[in-house]
Order: structure tokens, then C-alpha cells, then sequence
């Protein structure tokens, strides 16, 4: 599924356009965002979590010529499926 899909199928859903689909999606995905923009957590219960976690900068190496190189520090975004969700994925 894509985003496309995404907004077609909550336009048949709702009942809505599919321009007031498209808004509501872009606003979900929009929020989620500027949450973790600002370094918070966006949990959603039985879906899961959206998170960022930091990661300091480090020396990587190149595989190809075997250089060390540096690797740039870096805010990593993070999801935690909940119970609902992974009971459903599996089963």
C-alpha cells in the first residue's frame, strides 16, 4: 500500500472525497512529524509507537577500499508495533 491506496481507501471508508481524504491523511502524517521533531513520542494504543532515539558519530569504514571514514551523528526515528497489531500480523 502507498500513499495513493492509502487515501483511497480512507476516502471509501469515511465516505469522504477523496480531497478531504487526502487532507486528513497528510494532517496524521504531518502530526506525527513536528511529535517527533520535538523529540516526543507518538503513540497510538493496539497500532503502536513512533519514537526517535539519538545516535552519536562514529568511524565506519568504507567496504569497497577499506578508508576509515567518519559516519555524522544522527536523530533516528524508531516504531514499536503494539499487541494488537503484531497479534493480528501473526496470527
Amino acid at each position: 500500500m502507498n500513499k495513493g491506496d492509502l487515501i483511497n481507501t480512507v476516502a471509501d471508508s469515511a465516505g469522504i472525497t477523496k480531497d478531504q481524504a487526502s487532507e486528513a491523511v497528510n494532517c496524521v502524517f504531518n502530526c506525527i512529524e513536528s511529535t517527533l521533531k520535538n523529540k516526543e513520542k507518538a503513540a497510538f494504543i493496539g497500532f503502536g509507537t513512533f519514537s526517535t532515539s539519538e545516535r552519536a558519530a562514529r568511524d565506519g569504514r568504507n567496504p569497497a577500499t577499506g578508508a576509515t571514514i567518519k559516519i555524522q551523528a544522527k536523530t533516528q526515528i524508531k516504531f514499536k508495533p503494539g499487541k494488537a497489531l503484531a497479534e493480528s500480523v501473526n496470527g
